[in-house]
């Protein structure tokens, strides 16, 4: 027996099943892609083809990489959008030039060829999530078309097993995505309280600031940070060694000029030149007593005591003994425990413009889990350098209830006017960007 000559039927679904073996075959989707556009060009004799997933283009025919800016890869990005807004990406069908825009018609015929045909790929769902663009010199058959539409869902069934989500962009529908924007929309509108946050510190109210009376040395420190004094104790001393001296020198020239004007007052009965020099003498002796009283003084302050009661606010003794100091050098604050406000330092990049009587959460440091409320009751109008170099507005707030201890640190939560959520999240990025363009 000798075997049967197969014919061109037999052979075209021979090639159809080898077609779609070796798109089930593909390892991986850059494959899988290629095997699109390329394969079947052997059995259909198409010019090109094009693959689109999520309305780009992935593979071409003969191309290893996709150019994006390629004026072809344009083209076809373009018309086969006007088919999805046509509603018209989801059938098999060849496409008529006239169906296209203007400027889509003048394309085609400068960078496709005349017969295109668009094969859709549909998930389970029947939607598309992308589809081949495939152009010829001979029109479309009927029996191609059926073939062409056989192997889409092949194709399909392939790039689905290798990539089971399809992209965002075709997961929802056109009014889906924009209902989501409008909400999206009317949210960012929603008026909400504007605030910001800053470092706050818990500081003393009406407290007494201890400042240096003299320049000099301390000597000693007598109280302890936090320490309860009452008025009149003392607080430190001065190294008085110097002032002992100077007060001891001016207590001598003050006796000897005593001396020297009684001297010359019982001499001045006597003598007319020792009378005239009386007056010169008793100005000597004021002088003198002067000098002794301001050193005398001088002594006395070497010794600073507490001017009220209350508690002694200050960091450390042991970095102030054996300093020199200068007059009016700040010390330490001596205030009342329960007497406290909250002072705070706002970057300047954040001022709203809060008002007072502002409404203030303190969360400290120590103890982030409880809010201390306050009001806001004065802001500068000039910024000022913090310790750590930034420019800052100084905020003062009262407490509403019991004030924290003195000394405490935390965050400081300040509530301005109502503004929308948009503003809210986007001041910062608009602050910025007209800084960077000037607009």
């Amino acid at each position: 027996m000798t075997a049967q000559v197969p014919g061109l039927a037999e052979r075209v679904f021979a090639q159809i099943l080898a077609l779609q073996q070796q798109a089930r075959a593909a390892k991986d989707i850059d494959s899988l892609a290629y095997a699109l556009v390329n394969d079947a060009q052997g059995l259909f004799g198409f010019r090109h083809a094009a693959l689109l997933i999520a309305g780009k283009v992935r593979a071409l025919t003969g191309i290893s990489v996709v150019e994006p800016n390629a004026p072809f890869v344009a083209f076809v990005e373009n018309a086969a959008g006007q088919l999805h807004v046509q509603g018209r990406s989801a059938q098999a069908q060849s496409v008529a030039s006239d169906s296209l825009d203007s400027q889509a018609q003048a394309d085609w015929h400068s960078l496709s060829s005349g017969f295109v045909f668009w094969l859709p790929l549909l998930d389970r769902q029947q939607q598309p999530f992308g589809g081949l663009w495939i152009a010829r010199e001979q029109p479309w058959s009927e029996a191609e078309q059926a073939l062409l539409s056989q192997l889409g869902n092949c194709y399909a069934h392939a790039w689905l097993a290798l990539q089971p989500r399809k992209p965002w962009r075709l997961r929802w529908p056109r009014k889906k995505i924009l209902a989501v924007a409008a909400a999206a929309l009317l949210l960012l509108l929603i008026p909400i309280r504007q605030s910001v946050l800053a470092p706050a510190e818990v500081v003393p109210l009406g407290g007494q600031v201890v400042a240096a009376p003299l320049d000099g040395v301390i000597a000693e420190f007598l109280v302890k940070p936090n320490q309860t004094v009452n008025k009149g104790d003392v607080l430190l001393r001065f190294d008085a060694t110097s002032i002992k001296a100077q007060a001891d020198v001016a207590e001598r020239s003050l006796n000897v000029a005593e001396a020297e004007l009684k001297s010359n007052t019982q001499r001045a009965f006597a003598d007319a030149e020792s009378s005239a020099r009386i007056d010169l003498f008793a100005a000597r002796v004021e002088q003198k007593r002067a000098e002794r009283d301001y050193a005398r003084k001088l002594l006395a302050r070497t010794e600073v005591r507490a001017e009220r009661n209350g508690i002694a606010v200050f960091a450390d003794a042991q970095r102030w003994i054996g300093k020199p100091v200068q007059t009016g050098e700040r010390l330490m604050e001596i205030a009342d425990p329960l007497q406290a406000e909250l002072r705070i330092e706002l970057a300047v990049g954040d001022a709203l413009g809060f008002q007072p009587g502002s409404e203030i959460a303190l969360f400290l440091d120590s103890d982030p889990l409880h809010r201390h409320e306050a009001r806001l009751q004065r802001s500068a109008y000039e910024a000022q350098k913090t310790a750590s170099g930034q420019l800052a507005y100084r905020l003062d707030g009262e407490f509403t209830d019991a004030p924290p201890r003195i000394g405490l640190r935390g965050t400081a939560k300040l509530y301005g006017e109502r503004g929308p959520l948009a503003l809210y999240l986007l001041r910062r990025p608009l602050a910025a960007l007209r800084q960077t363009i000037g607009l």
